[in-house]
């Protein structure tokens, strides 16, 4: 069995190792960003209002996830941004608790299976759910050979909501613009009863099922 280990970011070798892996992927392979330092600095408190998350494979740094807490959702107007039809910005932050999901990037020797992708995003669920937010928002770009579009929209459920053309990273392809509802998302899986549902909640469906019941009460 492949021996995988997530754990969030928390000391000055997790934050070397993260960087590594922002190194090969961002900088390397996609020429995204010029530095991977400047992208994690040391705001490792359970408190901060960002979170970084580390796979590692027999010790070995294997890819990361990055967590924004409360982001603005407040989009410029020179991004080219397009919501589709019924899309309302201003209902979902009144009405949710959201975290961005960005920076979600693997090593190439691991990218022929989703198992590094299902620990990273299960110790996010495990932290967000904690937290008490309810939905991820994230971008993933259109045609990218390595876009996780479909492992998200198809494995996780999320939604797409909208487009834009410009953003942070140094890419010319447009953005994708996806929630997911994470309890909702988790009922979906509970009643596929799916492998992927089975590697993705095993550990944390206590928690996960204590936070639906309490949402369908309300």
């Amino acid at each position: 069995m492949v021996k995988i280990r997530v754990s969030r970011v928390a000391s000055v070798g997790d934050i070397s190792d993260a960087q590594a892996v922002l190194n090969e992927v961002y900088v390397g392979e996609k020429r995204w960003i010029r530095d991977a330092a400047g992208q994690i600095s040391g705001e490792i408190l359970p408190e901060s209002k960002c979170s970084w998350f580390i796979a590692r494979h027999r010790g070995k740094p294997a890819g990361v996830l990055r967590l924004l807490y409360d982001p603005e959702l407040h989009f410029p107007d020179n991004i080219g941004l397009k919501l589709k039809e019924g899309v309302d910005l201003d209902k979902l932050r009144k009405e949710s608790r959201i975290v961005e999901v960005g920076r979600f990037c693997i090593l190439p020797e691991y990218r022929t299976s989703f198992l590094v992708a299902i620990r990273l995003m299960k110790g996010a669920i495990r932290e967000v759910v904690e937290r008490g937010y309810t939905h991820f928002i994230t971008d993933v770009f259109e045609n990218e050979p390595t876009s996780p579009y479909k492992f998200h929209t198809r494995i996780l459920g999320f939604e797409v909501i909208g487009t834009h053309l410009y953003g942070e990273l140094n890419c010319s392809c447009t953005r994708i613009i996806m929630t997911l509802d994470i309890l909702k998302a988790y009922k979906t899986m509970k009643e596929r009863r799916s492998r992927i549902y089975n590697s993705l909640t095993y550990g944390i469906r206590t928690l996960l099922n204590s936070r639906l019941k309490a949402m369908e009460r309300k």
